[in-house]
């Protein structure tokens, strides 16, 4: 299983804003520090908005910030918000193929299994945890010398 560029993207942009805490992230010095298209971001940014896990503030002196305590946005949280698919096989896919084994198939199974585990082990790590794994990230993304207006924390 390979995740896409939008969810990596997504975990960065957060992981971003939860480094940057107690200030607003603009797009622009995100796509900056990641080396990333603006445009890119802004597509990203639509559907972790519609699902909480950030806000926008409108204005000259607007941004980004984390809609929730950074501990209570988990990566599968994310993922299952900016992945499309998590069909590993074909047979995963509703009337994708027609073998007479799809009910009763034992890598069906095998997979199902697998997937599970992988969204168990999602689950158990948070932003918060990625950002405090790594104390220089604050530097490493070019936080030290920048700082946007303060902002109220995130509701836990």
């Amino acid at each position: 299983m390979r995740l896409t560029k939008q969810t990596n993207y997504a975990v960065r942009m957060l992981m971003y804003c939860a480094a940057n805490d107690g200030h607003l992230s603009r797009i622009p010095e995100i796509a900056k520090a990641y080396g990333v298209s603006e445009l890119f971001l802004f597509k990203i940014l639509q559907p972790l908005t519609k699902a909480g896990l950030v806000e926008t503030v409108r204005g000259r002196n607007g941004g980004v910030k984390l809609g929730r305590a950074a501990e209570r946005i988990t990566l599968f949280d994310v993922v299952k918000v900016t992945e499309d698919s998590f069909a590993m096989a074909e047979c995963f896919e509703d009337g994708a193929v027609e073998c007479p084994l799809v009910d009763s198939c034992g890598l069906n199974a095998a997979l199902r299994k697998a997937l599970g585990a992988f969204f168990d082990v999602l689950a158990e790590y948070t932003i918060d945890d990625l950002v405090k794994a790594r104390p220089q990230i604050n530097f490493l993304l070019g936080l030290d010398d920048l700082r946007a207006p303060k902002i109220a924390a995130p509701a836990a």
